[in-house]
């Protein structure tokens, strides 16, 4: 099973793109979204863009990303 984390765009150049997720840089191919740019928030896996993704929904995926993450060490420390 796989996880699609929405990452942003920070540059793009030469057919790859410079990523952000969640403060993490990558470098992937750019090669199946052509018309990417700075500033779009981008869905990867194996190391290629696969498709571009609305910023409002990306944002929205990430806040309940980092809201299960908080759950789930609330449960694990016991609060």
């Amino acid at each position: 099973m796989c996880l699609a984390v929405p990452a942003k765009v920070i540059e793009v150049a030469d057919e790859m793109a410079t990523i952000d997720v969640g403060g993490v840089i990558r470098r992937v191919s750019a090669m199946l979204v052509p018309d990417l740019a700075p500033g779009d928030y981008v869905i990867t896996h194996a190391g290629f863009a696969m498709h571009k993704m609305d910023e409002k929904d990306a944002l929205e995926t990430l806040k309940i990303l980092r809201n299960m993450v908080d759950a789930v060490n609330q449960q694990a420390s016991g609060e």
